[in-house]
């Protein structure tokens, strides 16, 4: 009898971290663990990383690499990034939520490729540090604003963020930005903002900014935006803030508007294909 209260107040305990929120279930465990996990990849692009330098990204940002269960718990609450990296103790891998036809392989959870017996192989980095400056996240929230490191303050150099909003099925999201100021370049190679209608940086190209105009609201086709900010090694400027807000499917707000692609801005890099 004492083993059957003890196994019940086990469960009870368990059950009782989980809840919904947002339309989205969630363990408030994973919750806390996940809040410090995040995708680094080289400036010089995807893939460029052996395991000694990824550990070195991660650290010299004041953290380490991610562990398998943390990757996984982040995953469960809405991160997803379609690019494999290293973990802890020399393991490959990388989180889906979502699958597609060139992510995943179909599959949802953690896309495993074990532990690498070559370390010199080359790709991402994913770390955890639940103490970092703010850089990307994974928002369900109903609302939110969310800025660049530092904000107000000038960000700094080499930096790349990315954030992911995931809200209930059926919303979508009205993106606006409240302050914006990136190193100004007509090619918009330097320092930018590249936002994706989709889960990833792979599908759903919206644009590119860059320059100290703001751009127009966004509106998606669906209920996932993925935000993406990159910065070089010299010149910075004053960032941004950037708002959003769920969009429920009857609202009056969302009627007769398509999803906004930027022409007044000189430096915008458009996306490839215009949204319903």
């Amino acid at each position: 009898m004492v083993i059957l209260i003890y196994l019940f107040v086990l469960l009870w305990e368990e059950a009782h971290g989980w809840g919904f929120k947002n339309g989205i279930f969630h363990n408030s465990i994973w919750l806390e663990q996940a809040a410090g996990v995040y995708h680094r990849e080289a400036r010089s692009g995807k893939y460029k990383l052996t395991y000694a330098e990824a550990k070195a990204v991660c650290e010299y940002e004041g953290g380490r690499l991610a562990t398998y269960k943390q990757l996984e718990a982040a995953r469960k609450i809405g991160f997803h990034v379609c690019a494999a990296g290293w973990m802890a103790k020399g393991r490959v891998g990388y989180p889906i939520v979502k699958p597609g036809p060139n992510c995943g392989f179909g599959k949802t959870g953690v896309i495993d490729y074990g532990v690498r017996l070559n370390k010199s192989e080359r790709w991402d980095a994913y770390c955890y540090n639940p103490h970092a400056k703010e850089c990307g996240g994974v928002f369900t929230d109903p609302k939110r604003i969310f800025k660049s490191p530092g904000f107000p303050n000038e960000y700094d150099d080499n930096q790349i963020c990315y954030w992911h909003i995931r809200l209930k099925y059926g919303q979508r999201i009205h993106l606006s930005f409240l302050d914006f100021d990136l190193e100004d370049d007509p090619a918009c190679l330097a320092d930018y903002v590249e936002i994706y209608d989709s889960y990833d940086d792979i599908h759903g190209f919206v644009g590119r900014y860059c320059g100290d105009e703001l751009p127009e609201d966004i509106i998606s086709t669906g209920n996932v935006m993925t935000l993406k900010f990159l910065s070089d090694a010299s010149v910075t400027a004053g960032g941004f803030q950037i708002k959003y807000v769920a969009v429920d499917p009857l609202s009056k707000s969302s009627q007769g508007k398509n999803t906004s692609i930027t022409t007044g801005n000189k430096n915008f890099l458009a996306g490839r294909f215009s949204h319903l």
